[in-house]
């Protein structure tokens, strides 16, 4: 079977770590399905589940085409490792935390791409970023104004039960 580079999006504080979290510990006995890890010029969080890269190495990887992708948000570099093309060109279904702003980028390479949005209404949005607390997440509401729209290939609206979510990106990946 082919693979798939399958792009988890959506709106600040709208749960797709959690969801994502939820999709791998079901989906651990799937050799097919891989979860690789982002990296972030910041250390992990309870709220973020990244590898850590300084800013040096992030310029140099982005320099040297180190990345299946890469991008820039709130003061931080973002990349996904070059690991993560070359499983999905190996077919297996590759699932990636990404900026919005990067699906045409990813959807321009020769690699089969399908996008899922992670919503929330924007109140429960304000709730969740508000009880993280993190500082360097800025005036709210303007985090919350810069939606980039994307045309989805599956749209989830996380509210309730997260297990709910995450039971219909799971369905998502085995379909891939």
């Amino acid at each position: 079977m082919p693979g798939c580079l399958v792009l988890v999006v959506g709106p600040s504080g709208a749960g797709k770590d959690t969801l994502i979290r939820l999709a791998r510990e079901a989906l651990a006995g799937d050799p097919r399905t891989v979860f690789p890890r982002r990296l972030v010029t910041r250390p992990p969080s309870a709220d973020e589940d990244n590898d850590e890269i300084d800013a040096a190495a992030f310029a140099a990887g982005c320099a040297a085409g180190r990345f299946t992708l890469h991008w820039r948000a709130h003061g931080l570099g973002y990349a996904i490792p070059a690991e993560a093309s070359r499983l999905a060109e190996a077919g297996h279904v590759v699932v990636c935390n990404v900026s919005r702003r990067v699906v045409a980028q990813a959807r321009a390479a020769e690699l089969r791409v399908s996008v899922v949005e992670i919503t929330a209404p924007p109140e429960i949005l304000m709730q969740r970023l508000a009880a993280r607390g993190r500082a360097e997440d800025g005036d709210l509401a303007a985090r919350l104004a810069r939606a980039v729209p994307v045309e989805a290939d599956l749209r989830i609206l996380n509210v309730g039960a997260p297990e709910a979510g995450a039971a219909r990106l799971v369905a998502h990946l085995r379909a891939c």
